[in-house]
This record gives C-alpha cells, structure tokens and sequence, in this order.
C-alpha cells in the first residue's frame, strides 16, 4: 500500500521559562550528568546551544562516536569563528539505551535553552521526543533508530533509518537468495524487520551472482524466515542453528563449508546491533559443519573493526552483503569529515570515522551550519528553536552534504509516502560487499528504495 503524504502542524510554543532560566539551567545540567563544550569561538554573535546525546557503557547497542564527533565539530568550527559568527555550545548527554534517561536528556536540553538536539542516537523515540515537541526543539539528523524520528513534524531526519537499511538488504540479497532467514531483536523495533526485508526481497531486481538454481528473481522465494533474539544474548548457537536450518543447508546435501561445500540460494541475514558480532562468534563455530550460505547484514551491525575481529578473508564475513546510508568509509567524500578528526580528535578513540553514527553526526552538523548560515544570509541574528523549525520548514534551499547523502530538504512535498514513516526525505541506500577481509563499495552510486518502502505492505492491508 502507499500512505499519502500528510500535512503536520508545525509551530509548538516554546515554554517562556525555558530562557530565563538557561544559565542556571546548564550548571544544573552539568551536575546532573551532560558534558558541556564552551564555545571556542570569539564571534560577537551569541552563542547556538545544542545537544547531542547516544548510549555509552550498556550492555545493547553503544554510540559514544555521536557525542564525541559532536565535541570534535564545535571545536572545529569554533576555531574558525563559530557559524555566522555564533560559537557553538554543544552539550552532550548519556541515553543508556534506557526509556526514562532518553527522557531525561531530552528534558535537560529543554532546560538547557538548547536551540536543537543534533545527530543523536536513541530507540527511545516516544519518551524523548515528546519534551522536545512541547518546546519546539528541532531534532536534526538523529540515528534513525526510532519510529518517531519519522513521524513527529519536529523531527529532520537524514537517512531512511532502519526501513531503509532493511529493504535495502533485502534487495541486495535478492540477486542470489532464494531462501532468507532473518535473524534479529525480540523487540518493538525488531518486529518491524521481517516485513521490510521481505519488501527488499520481493522488489529485487539482477541476475545472481551463485548461478544456482532459484537465484535471482527467476526463482519463487517465499518469506524471509523471522528469527528471534535476545537483545543481550551472549550465545546465539539456537539461533544460528534454526537460521541455517530454515535456509535448508543441510550438511547431507551439500557437505560442510570445512569441506568446501556450499548451499546456492540460502542466506542468513542478522541485525542485532552490538549483538551481532556475538551472533557471528556462534556463527563461525557451527558453520563448520553445515555447508557455507550467503550472509546478509546492514552496516551499525557490521562494520570493519567486526570484519577484522571475526577473522578478515578467512572468516564468515567474507563475501557479505552489507547495505548503508552513505558511501563506503573510504570513498574520498569523507575527506573533510576526516580532517576535522585528525585536528580536533587524533587520539580519541570514541571516534571511528567509519562508524555510521559518527557519520550521521556528521551530516546532522553539516544541516545545522547551512540551516544556520541561510538564517544569518536573511539577516536573522537570534537564533532560536523556532527559527530553525521554520526555516527547515520552509527549505527555502537545498542542503549539499557534499554528495554523502541526496541534496535535503524537508518541506511538505518532500516527504515520501512511506506509511509509518512519512517524514523520510532519503531513501538512498549504498551496497557494499566484503572483499578480501575490506568493507568496499558494491557498486557506485546510491539505490533509491523509496518504491520498495512505498509497496511495503502493512498490517491493515
């Protein structure tokens, strides 16, 4: 089914206590567990206060890259005099994948006089989104990793999200599987997986590589098989047994991948986050004694530091399908964001610039400084949450990323008509392969799925 593009009401009242109590409302802040950056920066404009917040030290999925490339970008761009003259003051915040802390964050920032929440990563959309909606705060370029990054009309997303990714996948997938099992979280967000890689699947188009029978679209293929996981798990032999059986590699038929036996047209696609790495540990042990199967991933569950662990060219990885948001780690696009690293954040190890949430950090700083210049091109001086909503509203113009993502831009017309998402703007996904034990670009240029989310069907269908 299509969903029709919707008109949102767009303009929240700001709470007028929020600015009068700012000074004391950032000590408060800091005390109460968000860092503060001070502006660098020697402008005569007033200072732009932001938040950027992400999990660190859970046991789940952890993102201390976001606020740590946060930190880096207001040092860099402070010692060039700030945005328009305006230093920026970006404080940061730890979620803990935890639903009252997402809140917690979101409320210190209101507190804070924070003009937006920048490139942050919470699953905890419900709970953080709506302090920001009271106060009219913007969130710019968040992660993607809740369903109300792309629903609530104060949101400003820069990617498709997990929808993207997942029917990116199985797309991807679908040139040479004819068999899928989809392993992924027994959770809220992990119950949306199957059907979106299933419309990956269904709506892939090429030959496949395999050559085997069934391959490729000219096969039936039925539904991904939907395997079911703990967020946490510490060993994933269930798992990976019920996956490679429900792909049918059978040892009997095809002989063990230690033997070199391999079974065309299965594949086993796992997100689990930080998990995943755990769940291609088991993996790893019982594929020996099954025949090799195709692997299927996207990239925040896979990356290159899980390549290199799980042993490069000789491990399970090799040969992977991997779909991203953006162009592979080395493509020569992410030049600057790599210089600003190398000047302002060389020994801090938080940040890997191939990490897709440094990366999304990135992009969201790169909205907020152009939001930022347009505003003082038009010769607004005070820069607030309600200027910046409206002037994203009205996206008077394109945002150039520098061709890491499509030109942005977030007016009416822009949005897709996705059901459950319609404030995705991109739907452009990369894929990537690994090959010889390195994370490369499958092919050039980004693939739209915007049809493939549009077509998704949904449970009132």
């Amino acid at each position: 089914m299509t969903g029709r593009r919707r008109s949102s009401p767009r303009h929240f009242p700001r709470a007028s206590a929020t600015a009068a109590a700012a000074c004391t409302a950032v000590i408060a802040s800091l005390l109460s567990g968000c860092g503060s950056l001070p502006g660098a920066g020697s402008g005569e404009q007033e200072p732009v206060t932001v938040m950027t917040w992400a999990p660190e030290g859970t046991r789940t999925t952890n993102m201390p890259g976001m606020p740590a490339m946060a930190q880096a970008y207001a040092r860099w761009v402070n010692s060039r005099g700030g945005i328009a003259g305006h230093p920026l003051k970006v404080l940061t915040c730890n979620e803990r994948n935890d639903s009252v802390e997402a809140a917690r964050c979101a409320q210190r920032a209101v507190d804070a006089g924070a003009v937006a929440v920048v490139g942050s990563y919470s699953q905890w959309g419900r709970s953080f989104m709506s302090p920001l909606e009271v106060a009219g705060i913007p969130f710019i370029g968040g992660y993607g990793a809740s369903a109300e990054e792309f629903s609530s009309p104060l949101s400003y997303p820069v990617n498709g999200g997990q929808a993207a990714l997942l029917a990116g996948n199985g797309r991807q997938l679908a040139a040479d599987c004819r068999r899928v099992a989809l392993v992924r979280p027994d959770t809220i967000q992990g119950d949306q997986m199957p059907a979106l890689l299933d419309a990956g699947l269904g709506g892939g188009r090429g030959a496949g590589r395999t050559g085997g029978a069934g391959a490729g679209t000219g096969g039936s293929r039925d539904r991904a098989a939907d395997i079911k996981a703990p967020e946490t798990g510490t060993d994933y032999s269930p798992q990976v047994a019920a996956a490679l059986e429900a792909v049918g590699a059978d040892p009997a038929r095809y002989g063990t991948a230690k033997a070199g036996g391999e079974a065309p047209g299965s594949c086993v696609a796992a997100s689990l986050g930080d998990s995943t790495d755990t769940f291609f540990d088991s993996f790893r042990r019982l594929q020996e004694s099954s025949p090799k199967v195709q692997i299927g991933s996207v990239l925040g569950s896979v990356d290159q530091s899980m390549v290199n662990r799980s042993g490069g060219v000789s491990g399970p990885l090799e040969g992977a399908d991997v779909t991203g948001w953006y162009p592979a780690a080395g493509d020569p696009r992410w030049a600057p964001m790599r210089r600003v690293i190398t000047q302002e954040a060389f020994d801090d190890n938080r940040i890997d610039p191939a990490d897709q949430g440094v990366q999304t950090t990135w992009i969201a700083y790169t909205v907020l400084r152009a939001v930022i210049r347009q505003l003082a091109d038009q010769g607004v001086e005070d820069i607030t949450a309600h200027a910046l909503q409206t002037a994203l509203d009205r996206g008077d113009r394109t945002i150039d990323t520098g061709g890491l993502t499509p030109m942005l831009r977030w007016r009416d017309d822009d949005m897709l008509a996705v059901t459950d998402f319609p404030r995705i703007v991109n739907a452009d996904v990369t894929y990537q392969v690994v090959r010889h034990g390195q994370l490369v670009a499958a092919q050039e240029g980004f693939v739209d799925v915007a049809a493939t989310l549009e077509r998704r069907p949904t449970d009132d269908d």
